[in-house]
């Protein structure tokens, strides 16, 4: 028997189970209020709550997004590590600008972030590459991320030469591998609400860098 598949166009959900977000509930700067945002979103119990969405653009302006880990956050911006000879590795230093969503769907929330981007010093993506499981330390000499493969045994023949090469010894880092910083322009912070009129409060940065002035704008739904 053939199933038909369910239709987008009906699926929708009216968003009445989180209390709305205010001026005045919203905390005094953008990091506090991530801060507390991701607070809520690690004890709700959600799979991954550091996984963003991270969107770049090639130089035509051809945009590509894909799911990555947070690993780090504070009044600079949001970092996140990755092959830089891969597709958003690649683009990123092109084209030095990103957005980030974190999807917090189960609790009708969403933070979207826009801003310039630009590589973390090589100390501190040592630093962290030195806390990675030994695999994906591995892993990371293994992949020739975003390029075409001939076969899932590619894999297996990069991962096997770079177990040989570091034998039992410490696993540095690849020079092709390392840290992002998205130092953000905009902050905005979407809760939903009843009959799509939700509540999106962003902090926007007048001077356009993470030193600058900060003022919080209600954007229309």
């Amino acid at each position: 028997m053939v199933t038909e598949p369910p239709s987008p166009a009906g699926m929708r959900r009216d968003y009445t189970e989180w209390p709305p977000l205010t001026e005045d509930s919203l905390a005094a700067d953008w990091t506090g209020q991530f801060a507390s945002w991701f607070a809520d979103a690690t004890a709700f119990g959600l799979p991954e709550p550091n996984a963003m969405i991270v969107a770049t653009a090639d130089r035509q302006a051809r945009p590509s997004a894909r799911t990555v880990l947070l690993k780090a956050y504070d009044s600079k911006g949001f970092v996140f590590f990755t092959n830089y000879e891969s597709r958003k590795g690649a683009e990123a230093t092109l084209n030095p600008y990103a957005s980030l969503v974190f999807p917090w769907f189960p609790m009708q929330r969403q933070v979207i972030v826009s801003g310039a981007v630009e590589r973390v010093s090589r100390a501190e993506t040592e630093e962290y590459f030195r806390s990675r499981p030994r695999g994906s330390q591995l892993g990371a000499w293994a992949s020739p991320q975003s390029t075409v493969l001939p076969g899932p045994e590619a894999l297996d023949q990069g991962l096997a030469a770079a177990a040989e090469r570091f034998a039992d010894g410490p696993v540095a880092a690849p020079p092709h591998w390392g840290g992002f910083l998205v130092r953000p322009d905009t902050v905005e912070f979407w809760q939903g609400r009843s009959s799509r009129l939700h509540d999106r409060l962003r902090f926007r940065n007048t001077f356009g860098s993470t030193e600058g002035d900060w003022v919080v704008e209600r954007l229309a739904p």
